[in-house]
């Protein structure tokens, strides 16, 4: 038969700090070539890279300035990776204390029902007036679930449970809904698909940005700008960018 191979828990183990120092071995390459961009290395949770991310990055790279290496994380990860030196910056939706990483408060934004064609609710709702057996649930944050406990039924299933956010406007049909933020709500594109301001809604989302102690000032600064000016676009969209951007 064929053998298999793991690695053993002291493997597991080494596995970031291999990880840190063929980075490392990469950027020394880099620095010996001539006109070398600087490089940043970003992170994102999904549902801020898929809803708000794609005209930020195309503004950044066409500042001919800098090349761009981006991954999705979840905030837990996406600390991690700050910690050990695998990105430069992080935008991520649950934040925690860190030693080694500042946090700081990027956006907040409202939260938003979406409902398809069928769901019959004034244009007004609250959560009285949505039946959970027609959701489509996603995984926003703890004080989300907190809310959505308290109002919700915690024995009925939603109809569709989602944790990738591309597929939630195929499942918008009929009388089905779903509690999103704002600026996932601006990306639906099908015209059948109704956005309300929800009364008695989850608490406003913040999403933060992470940075390790020595941050890469100028592409995180160019960055950060971009990232304001298209929250700029976003009524109902707080920012707290502008003084971390100011020049």
């Amino acid at each position: 038969g064929i053998r298999s191979v793991c690695l053993t828990p002291q493997g597991q183990q080494f596995v970031p700090v291999a990880e840190r120092f063929c980075k490392l071995y990469r950027q020394a390459e880099a620095i010996a070539k001539d006109n070398q961009k600087p490089l940043l290395n970003l992170a994102s949770v999904g549902s801020v890279s898929t809803c708000l991310l794609p005209p930020v990055l195309h503004h950044f790279l066409a500042l001919k300035k800098y090349n761009l290496c981006f991954h999705n994380y979840l905030s837990f990860e996406a600390y991690r990776r700050i910690e050990n030196g695998m990105a430069d910056l992080a935008l991520i939706s649950n934040h925690r204390y860190a030693k080694d990483v500042i946090t700081m408060p990027a956006f907040r934004e409202p939260f938003v029902l979406l409902c398809g064609a069928g769901c019959k609710t004034s244009k007004t709702p609250d959560p009285t007036q949505l039946n959970p057996a027609n959701e489509v649930r996603l995984p926003w944050s703890p004080e989300y679930d907190i809310w959505h406990e308290r109002w919700f039924d915690a024995a009925i299933e939603p109809n569709v449970t989602l944790d990738h956010i591309p597929l939630l406007e195929d499942f918008l049909a009929g009388e089905n809904w779903a509690v999103v933020p704002l600026t996932v709500a601006r990306r639906m594109k099908r015209p059948e698909i109704c956005s309300y301001p929800l009364r008695q809604g989850p608490e406003d989302r913040i999403i933060y940005y992470l940075v390790p102690q020595r941050p890469k000032e100028g592409p995180i600064h160019d960055f950060l700008k971009l990232l304001h000016q298209e929250l700029l676009l976003f009524d109902g969209v707080e920012s707290f960018l502008a003084k971390g951007v100011a020049q």
